[in-house]
Parts: C-alpha cells; sequence; structure tokens
C-alpha cells in the first residue's frame, strides 16, 4: 500500500480539546465523530439532541446546549435524534479509562448494578453514602444514578423493539422497567413516540446498535451492531482470542478473515452464549463501524450487561486514535502503530474468570495454561443445558473452586494454594474484580495473597479491571518483544499512558519474530 494510502491517525487530541463551548460547537460544525459519545448537543429549537456528527443540518450557535451524556440531554426534555441514533454511540472513552469513583460508577451502572441493586447498592459498592454518588455525577455528568440508569434501559428497550420479535411487555421487564405504564412512558419521554412505533421505524440510522440481516431470535441469538470509533484490528483481536481459548468456554470457528468467535457467559439471571464475527460492518462513507454479533440468553433480563461485557471483552469504548498519536512518532513503537491500526488491548468477559486464568499462566507458556484452564472446566465447570456447538460448559465459579482438591491439575502444591486463596476471597467479596473496582486497592489485596506476585497483578489490572497503563517487565513475550524492536524497559516510560497497548504491539513483534 503506498503512503498517502496508508491510515494515519488525526491529529493528537485529548478530551481537553473540547472544555469549551465554542470549540464544541466547531466540532459540531465540522461533524467530527472522534466526539460522539463525548458529549452531545441539544437543539432548542428541535427538542431533540443529537452526537457531534450527526449528518443533519447544523443549528445556529445560539440554539445549541451541550450534555456530557445522553442522560444529561434527557433530563433536559431533549429526545433522541431517530437520524443520528446519538444513544447508541460508544460510550466516552473516559469512563474506560478512568479509575475514580465517577469513572467506576460509569463502568458499574453500565454493567446495571443500579438496575439490580439500586442506587444505594452503587453506593455500598463504591464506598460512598447515595447523596454523595448522587452529588458527584450530576454535577460532573448533569444527571444521577437513576437518570443514567434509565437511559441505558431505554436503549435496551429499543434495541429489542427493532432487532426482535418479543412482545412488547416481554421487552418491558427484560430491559429494566418495573412496569409496563413506566416502560410506556419513557420511551414517549426519550423518543417522541411509543413503543410500537419505535418498533415500526427499525432500520436505523448510521453506526446505531441496529439489527442485522436476521430477525430471528431463539437458536441464532439476538443479533447486534456494536459501535466503536476509529480503526479497529479485528484479525489482530480475534488472533488473541483464538490462542488462548479455553475448550468448553470459547471456540474460534472458520479461517480468517471471516472467522466467528464464540464463548459462553455466566450472567447474573442465566446463562448466555456470544458470538462475534471478525469482519466488521461500515457505511459507504466508512466514518461508522460496528461488531455484529449475537447473543443466545436464558433470561433476556441479562441483555444489557451482556453487551457490556462484549465491548470490555474487545475492548469497544477505546480510543484508538489518540493511542496511536501518542506512539506515531516513537522509534519503537510508530512503525507498529502504522502497521496495525485500531489495535486493542481485550479485557474479560468476567474477572474472575481472568485472574484464574492468570494464577494458571504463571511461569508457563499461554498454550500450557489454556491446557490447565481446559482441565478447570471440564472438573468443576457448570455444564449448559444443552452442549452448543463446542461450547458445553459455564467457567467453574469462584465457591466451586475455593474448596476444590484441584488434583486434575498436576500443579506444584503452592499453585493449588494461590488458586484456592484467590477463589476464596472472591468468594467472600474480599476482592472484587468487577467493572467498578478500585484497580489500586484491588492490585493490593491481589498482592498480599500468597503466590501472587507483580506479574499476575498488573496481568488482571490489564485483562480483568481494563487498566489502558499496564506494562508487563518481566514477561516472557514483552521481553522477547522489546528484543525483536531494539529497545529495552526503561522505554515503557515513554508510552504512558497507554502502555497496556504498548504490551500488545510487543507480544505481536515477538509473535512475528518467532515465526518469521
Amino acid at each position: 500500500m503506498s503512503d498517502d494510502r496508508r491510515y494515519r491517525p488525526p491529529p493528537e487530541r485529548t478530551l481537553d480539546d473540547v472544555t469549551t463551548e465554542d470549540s464544541r460547537y466547531e466540532a459540531v460544525r465540522s461533524r467530527d465523530a472522534r466526539f460522539d459519545g463525548v458529549f452531545f448537543l441539544g437543539v432548542t429549537s428541535t427538542g431533540i439532541y443529537c452526537r457531534p456528527s450527526c449528518p443533519a443540518v447544523t443549528p445556529r450557535r445560539e440554539n445549541v446546549r451541550f450534555h456530557p451524556t445522553a442522560a444529561s440531554a434527557q433530563q433536559a426534555g431533549f429526545r433522541a435524534c431517530r437520524r443520528c441514533r446519538p444513544d447508541a454511540v460508544p460510550g466516552s472513552p473516559e469512563w474506560d479509562t478512568r479509575a475514580d469513583a465517577v469513572g467506576r460508577a460509569m463502568r458499574m451502572i453500565a454493567d446495571g448494578v443500579v438496575d439490580r441493586e439500586g442506587v444505594a447498592g452503587l453506593a455500598a459498592r463504591l464506598g460512598y453514602s447515595a447523596r454523595q454518588v448522587q452529588r458527584q455525577l450530576t454535577a460532573e455528568l448533569g444527571a444521577g444514578p437513576v437518570a443514567l440508569a434509565r437511559a441505558q434501559r431505554a436503549h435496551t428497550a429499543r434495541v429489542l423493539l427493532q432487532t426482535t420479535r418479543l412482545p412488547v411487555t416481554d421487552i418491558a421487564f427484560a430491559a429494566g422497567f418495573s412496569s409496563v405504564r413506566q416502560f410506556n412512558d419513557t420511551i414517549r419521554a426519550l423518543h417522541g413516540t411509543t413503543p410500537s412505533g419505535l418498533r415500526a421505524a427499525r432500520g436505523g440510522g448510521p453506526g446505531a446498535v441496529v439489527a442485522s440481516s436476521s430477525e430471528a431470535e431463539g437458536a441464532s441469538g439476538i443479533p447486534l451492531r456494536l459501535a466503536f470509533r476509529g480503526p479497529f484490528a479485528a484479525r489482530e483481536a480475534l488472533d488473541f482470542l483464538a490462542r488462548r481459548a479455553v475448550p468448553g468456554v470459547e471456540e474460534v470457528l472458520g479461517t480468517a478473515p471471516r472467522r466467528t468467535y464464540r464463548r459462553t457467559l455466566a450472567l447474573v439471571h442465566g446463562a448466555g452464549v456470544l458470538e462475534a464475527d471478525e469482519r466488521t460492518g461500515a457505511t459507504a462513507s466508512g466514518s461508522h463501524t460496528w461488531l455484529d454479533v449475537r447473543l443466545k440468553l436464558t433470561d433476556l433480563r441479562d441483555l444489557t450487561t451482556a453487551v457490556q461485557r462484549v465491548r470490555r471483552l474487545f475492548d469497544l469504548d477505546a480510543d484508538p486514535d489518540a493511542v496511536a498519536a501518542r506512539f506515531d512518532g516513537d522509534p519503537v513503537l510508530g512503525p507498529a502503530t502504522r502497521a496495525v491500526p485500531g489495535l486493542r488491548s481485550p479485557g474479560a468477559a468476567d474477572g474472575h474468570e481472568a485472574a484464574v486464568r492468570a494464577v494458571l499462566g504463571q511461569q508457563v507458556s499461554v498454550a500450557a495454561a489454556r491446557t490447565l484452564a481446559g482441565r478447570l472446566v471440564r472438573a468443576y465447570g457448570k455444564p449448559l443445558p444443552a452442549p452448543d456447538g463446542g461450547l458445553t460448559h459455564l467457567f467453574p465459579e469462584a465457591g466451586a473452586l475455593a474448596s476444590a482438591p484441584l488434583t486434575e491439575l498436576g500443579m506444584p502444591g503452592s499453585r493449588k494454594h494461590t488458586l484456592r486463596a484467590l477463589d476464596t476471597a472472591v468468594a467472600d467479596g474480599t476482592i472484587d474484580l468487577g467493572p467498578g473496582a478500585d484497580r489500586d486497592g484491588t492490585g493490593q489485596r491481589l498482592r498480599a495473597l500468597p503466590g501472587i506476585g507483580p506479574w499476575t497483578v498488573a496481568y488482571v489490572r490489564m485483562r480483568a479491571l481494563g487498566d489502558p497503563d499496564v506494562f508487563l517487565p518481566g514477561d516472557a513475550g514483552v521481553r522477547h518483544g522489546l528484543a525483536a524492536l531494539g529497545a529495552s524497559p526503561r522505554d515503557a516510560e515513554r508510552w504512558r499512558p497507554w502502555r497496556s497497548y504498548a504490551v500488545h504491539h510487543l507480544w505481536n513483534a515477538a509473535s512475528a519474530k518467532e515465526n518469521a
């Protein structure tokens, strides 16, 4: 490919670039999709709110009001634009990276904590009073936890209305509403139409989370398009997951570039099966992109949680342009970044599973760790009601492993002791590996367990807790990658705050040299 046609990241920018209303309006005038999800604009003359890249005629400056979240715009009385579907854009990358209380709260709300446990449950997990949580979120996001959860329920309802044939009453409760009346009132207030009218308007706008060509749920699953920003290195993401796929829990079917990743999901109300295609979709202009997935759920109330776990697994809320801009001029990572635009740092579908696999992977190869995990699944995993292709089990729960003999693993006794200590701490709540966990606090509690050192803690932070700035200097693959690129661990200081992405580039460099 000639240099003039190769992908190049846009000029480096951060969220600080749109802190003033004038700078935000300039982003709207230029229809800059990089800021979709970072902020929203409400148009007083029409009563609707849009994403910055909305293709509609740019409104007059005096008619525009800016909001940090869709919930804030909705609370101010604006309805979602039916053309650009602002409620369907990827979340702000800020919530994917921030480790403070507000960032943690946003991740937990996305995972459905408020729907399941209420504001009191969210506050307890954060270690604050409900009043403090309300005040912090309202001050920074323009909406409290109830409004943020309401916006998410409305989005889930729209997805179900437009991608399934489920009865409207079933959708109301599946989306988390407590009554059909509340459901109807919310849809009318936020979308300006009835649930039946919303269902009739299926088809969707560019980049929205809408149905794919299949209308059937049930055996084929609920078809969804999960939007992401910037380029997406799907091949590398599938390669990473395929090398680590645990038999019975994960499988990759087909050949590149048409592979499908499949795995089981242990959800709050039941089990699920995820299917994600390697090939991604885009509009004719290429300005909106999505990952095609299908979710088979035993209980539709788990849809919101399942979607968020898929987003974390594939790192769909990342900002690859910001990462690329940081690495582009680097003498070590610059060429790798330009060769593989949109490289992601895959997370985990379940934090406990990621931590167990990290312990199994101590001082052994990726293939050996995968074999050990497969033995663990066969011995202690919960079987699915019926096998689904090569998928047969859910990954073992912490409580099941805490007292397990683990004789099937053939590992040293000290490693088994470490595994039991980890599972006991997760089962009794001493260690939180959920999406809103305190990364530093969790890291300290992990280090206090016998047999868990810096590598394991760092790997858990990167995969289970979604920390974008983790480096693994003691990892064999990282060392080989540094050697392949003629670099040293000292170079990693230049790669902050995106060192987790640097680790993946180094792993790829090591793999390329090994296969050369």
